[in-house]
């Protein structure tokens, strides 16, 4: 029993260092420019993701709900076409919600309660990152509060409450 206890903490050991030396080298290859430090970061945090996704078996439910998420992501910049939620600070349209926040913090929010929840520390990192990412979004004029929080919305929603329906439904599949 305590050799398997011992090699379950090296692996979560060793999940937390990877989530953690990835979200350093992504900020540390990107400079002191916010706009690119959170260009990265929405791609890094989907990636590992997927990557945790992949180490619980999880790969394909992943890749479906991410899919998902940005299909209602780009319907809804498309849909609301010229109205004045969709319009971007710096100007033209296709605003809400930002996208690059959606997909940080469907990253960062699989990571925490997939692959990270003995890890505070860890956990507390892929959510900042996230968030990080969204004020980059801000702070270059991309997008606005709101677009950012409901980027942060749409990415939360896609991580959790499509997994929820995707396991209730593998259950009474496979029940």
């Amino acid at each position: 029993m305590q050799r398997r206890n011992d090699r379950i903490g090296q692996t979560l050991h060793w999940r937390r260092g990877i989530v953690l030396a990835v979200l350093l080298l992504s900020a540390a290859l990107s400079g002191p420019d916010p706009e690119r430090i959170g260009d990265r970061l929405q791609i890094a945090l989907p990636v590992l993701g997927l990557g945790c996704a992949a180490l619980t078996g999880g790969a394909g439910e992943y890749l479906l709900r991410f899919a998902a998420m940005e299909g209602v992501l780009h319907a809804s910049k498309r849909g609301l076409g010229e109205a004045a939620i969709n319009r971007r600070p710096n100007g033209g349209t296709g605003g809400f919600p930002s996208g690059h926040t959606a997909a940080a913090t469907f990253g960062a929010a699989t990571l925490a309660r997939e692959c990270l929840q003995a890890s505070p520390l860890a956990q507390g990192a892929v959510i900042l990152a996230a968030a990080f990412t969204g004020a980059s979004r801000i702070e270059t004029g991309a997008h606005d509060i709101w677009q950012v929080l409901a980027g942060a919305v749409l990415g939360w929603a896609g991580a959790g409450l499509f997994r929820r329906r995707c396991r209730a439904w593998q259950s009474t599949r496979n029940g």
